[in-house]
């Protein structure tokens, strides 16, 4: 056996982002209209509400009425709901302030956007919100934080002038909304105005109990912002109708990241409004952002450092459970793939291991990496309609057997710890990266296990790993009808380079190297491989026995990394692997990194890369 393996590393890398702590945050809200769970008439509220309401003489020039309302509440974080009211002349612009008592802070906002300095809270409108009629209402919302008492704050101005006003008592000439927008058109990259309102949950569709197999019996939300940058690529019409992951890779990404080089301007609530006016029947997000993130990586390491484990619980996962538990939302089949690059790299990236990391032996000493993804799948899998499944690497990281049992042991106890084997719907291999789905030429045995590609791994494509991997997690405790997902959005490997048969002469790596369908250098190599294809477009139940869908987690033309450093406000790093000059490492065999040039930095969108995919696509578009 050799001694230095190029799979005890994650070789996929994906998005990274980092965010800026100041005592002054900004907080941009996402372009689309903010809609949060119905509060009922301003006048009649519940537990945790606040209305401000006093009189005002008839002929005043301005005035407005506000209630404040806590709408939900978890640990130390909280959900606020402010209705704002004209009752004086129209408003072209607004701006609110009011106070916090016991220092309470916004971490998010919608409808609005929100600055805090000190106590002080300001929300001024979006472009879509500003005009304001006498007798219209706008309503934003947002997520904070308190650390004991949490009171409602008292004193509201807008536009300077305090909010002592009482309504009107004559109606408008047209019905102002409650929650939403005027009706002039947003931007144009939101969705449709055909959204739910707030006040009325679907009362249509599921009624939120589970099924076995989430994505059968129904299509996938298109992502429109993927589907806009596909479509300015020739022939990306092809494919930009297959349904695609949308990834949630740090907190702002939770509310939308507009000026982001990576994810688009919508929201978690933004999609899950649009998967419901597109009749969806599932919606796939990837919760990614654990505390000391993807520990061996250099380009795709997160936002939290590895202690911040209560801020991933409280900032992050409780405001993502709030919208994924909404009623509006209950007809669609909500999928979490929950944190790739995690928890494998205990097991292959720790002390005594070539591909050894110092942060990797941090997150296992402190627990962390379990502790956060118990939590989120406790918490994400409270709710009726929502699905887990925890990333279980691929073959080529994990199929030697000193990682594969261990590896499925250290995920079973993850899952326990979240309190129920429940809590997990099942697992997913090749997640953004190029396993081939099958390498229909080459037999894994004890002739080409030597070889340099297999290099003694029991597995050579991912359905054989992943129906073994399934096998375990039931003998380690795991649900009978555990399901698998495989990612296939890049493993097509198909064109010219596609071998039509085996290779029967010559040496036992050339025959090997000839024969497999994977035409990487090296299976170490991952960031933007050159001649990699689209795979199998999904589909439910494709056929191998235990796999619920081929996915494309991965949007096809999202990059791995830059091809060099590259400025960037998204705090993207930099990775040789993604160099296409870089001549590799002893955890590659040494070998080129076979990445594509010019690639920008990870999760934007790089053209070049899915025209190839296009091109190499298997079976073919």
């Amino acid at each position: 056996m050799l001694a230095i393996r190029a799979g005890e590393q994650p070789v996929r890398r994906v998005c990274a982002r980092d965010e800026t702590r100041r005592t002054v945050v900004r907080l941009v809200s996402s372009r689309t209209r903010k809609q949060r769970l119905a509060i009922g008439a301003v006048a009649v509220l519940g537990l945790g509400g606040l209305s401000v309401i006093q009189a005002l003489p008839a002929s005043a020039a301005a005035g407005c009425s506000v209630t404040y309302s806590v709408t939900g509440s978890w640990n130390n974080g909280f959900q606020g709901n402010i209705v704002i009211r004209n009752v004086g002349d129209a408003w072209t612009s607004w701006n609110l302030t009011f106070s916090f008592a016991n220092g309470q802070r916004v971490s998010q906002g919608w409808g609005g956007r929100f600055t805090q300095s000190g106590t002080q809270v300001t929300v001024a409108n979006e472009s879509w919100n500003g005009s304001v009629a006498n007798g219209a209402s706008v309503n934003p919302g947002f997520i904070g934080s308190h650390s004991g008492t949490n009171t409602n704050p008292t004193s509201f101005a807008v536009n300077g002038v305090a909010c002592t006003g009482s309504p009107v008592t004559s109606n408008p000439t047209s019905a102002p909304p409650t929650s939403r927008p005027p009706t002039s058109a947003p931007p144009t990259s939101q969705p449709p105005t055909s959204q739910p309102p707030t006040s009325n949950p679907p009362t249509t569709g599921p009624p939120g109990q589970r099924v076995d197999n989430p994505y059968a019996g129904g299509r996938g939300y298109v992502n429109p912002e993927w589907k806009a940058k596909v479509e300015g690529v020739s022939g990306g019409s092809r494919i930009s109708s297959n349904p695609t992951a949308v990834w949630i890779d740090r907190i702002a990404a939770i509310e939308g990241t507009a000026g982001s080089q990576s994810n688009g301007p919508m929201g978690v609530e933004d999609h899950l409004l649009e998967a419901v006016r597109q009749g969806a029947s599932y919606i796939q997000f990837v919760i990614y952002n654990l505390p000391g993130r993807d520990c061996s990586a250099l380009a795709s390491n997160g936002e939290l450092g590895p202690t911040e484990i209560d801020r991933y619980k409280t900032a992050y996962i409780d405001p993502i459970s709030v919208y994924q538990n909404d009623a509006r939302f209950r007809s669609v089949r909500i999928i979490n793939i929950v944190e790739i690059d995690s928890l494998p790299n205990l097991i292959t990236n720790v002390s005594g291991r070539p591909s050894a990391k110092p942060m990797c032996d941090t997150m296992k000493a402190n627990g962390n990496y379990q502790a956060g993804i118990a939590y989120a799948l406790q918490k994400l899998g409270a709710i009726p309609n929502v699905y887990n499944y925890i990333d279980a690497g691929h073959h080529g990281w994990l199929g030697w057997d000193d990682n594969f049992r261990p590896t499925a042991q250290l995920i079973a106890d993850t899952v326990r710890l979240s309190g129920s084997v429940n809590n997990v719907h099942g697992f997913i291999s090749n997640t953004a990266n190029y396993g081939a789905l099958v390498e229909p030429y080459i037999t894994v045995n004890d002739t080409t296990r030597p070889s340099k590609w297999i290099d003694w791994n029991r597995y050579n494509d991912e359905t054989s790993f992943v129906q073994a991997f399934r096998q375990e997690m039931v003998t380690q405790g795991m649900p009978s009808n555990i399901g698998m997902l495989i990612d296939t959005s890049r493993n097509g490997w198909g064109g010219a380079a596609r071998p039509t048969g085996p290779v029967t002469t010559g040496t036992l790596d050339e025959q090997i190297n000839g024969s497999k369908v994977d035409r990487r250098l090296h299976k170490g190599n991952w960031c933007n491989q050159s001649g990699a294809g689209i795979g199998e477009r999904p589909r439910a139940n494709p056929g191998p026995s235990g796999i619920d869908a081929y996915v494309w987690i991965k949007p096809p033309g999202e990059s791995d990394g830059s091809s060099r450093l590259i400025d960037n406000p998204d705090g993207k790093g930099f990775d040789r692997m993604c160099d296409p000059t870089y001549t590799g490492n002893v955890l590659n065999g040494n070998n080129l990194s076979g990445a594509l040039p010019d690639a920008p930095i990870s999760g934007a969108f790089f053209p070049a890369q899915v025209t190839q995919l296009m091109q190499n696509a298997y079976p073919a578009l």
